[in-house]
């Protein structure tokens, strides 16, 4: 695996499920900034319902409707259904992401702990989602709301350096020194 990190504003994206775990993917494309997202669900749950609102589709995505996508999720659904979708995009190109399901699934989707624009993330390659969020919740607890204000501070400090004239290295330099003065990483 290869950690990337995606901007979904420039990708669009399926979601197909029913239930709690789509909801919580839907939850998750929103706050990463998903723009173009179908939910396709036959029997979504409340909470995928309201979370969707107008994006939703009451079925099961069509081939024409796949073709449109760059990434499919999966959550929620029978596993019967499971193969032929995950199946039908990946001879689109699609990359395709099967909840619980890794011989299904062409990427992960990490343990996220979000603090601003800082993303801390956790992945156990899918081994073990479980130990991926207690990992998650150590950080959160080292890692609090504060450091949103620290990466701002350190972006408007960095963005002065560098009209100062300092390259990579000193910008490194500058920035692990303000960090050691401000003990923010004690």
């Amino acid at each position: 695996m290869y950690p990337v990190i995606l901007d979904l504003g420039r990708v669009s994206v399926a979601l197909v499920g029913n239930g709690e775990a789509a909801a919580r993917r839907l939850a998750g494309l929103d706050a990463a900034g998903a723009g173009d997202v179908g939910v396709f669900a036959e029997a979504p749950c409340e909470e995928l319902a309201r979370l969707a609102g107008a994006r939703l589709v009451r079925r099961l995505p069509k081939a024409e409707e796949l073709a449109k996508v760059k990434l499919l999720l999966i959550a929620g659904l029978d596993r019967r259904a499971q193969a032929p979708l995950a199946t039908a995009a990946r001879a689109m190109g699609i990359l395709v992401n099967v909840e619980d399901q890794k011989p299904w699934c062409d990427f992960h989707l990490p343990s996220v702990t979000r603090r601003g624009d800082l993303m801390i993330t956790v992945s156990t390659n899918g081994k073990s989602p479980g130990l991926a969020r207690r990992v998650r919740q150590f950080i959160e607890r080292r890692f609090g709301r504060e450091w949103r204000d620290h990466l701002d501070e350190l972006a408007v400090r960095r963005e002065n350096w560098r009209a100062s004239g300092a390259d990579a290295p000193a910008l490194l330099r500058l920035t692990d020194d303000l960090i050691a003065r401000r003990g923010w990483l004690r």
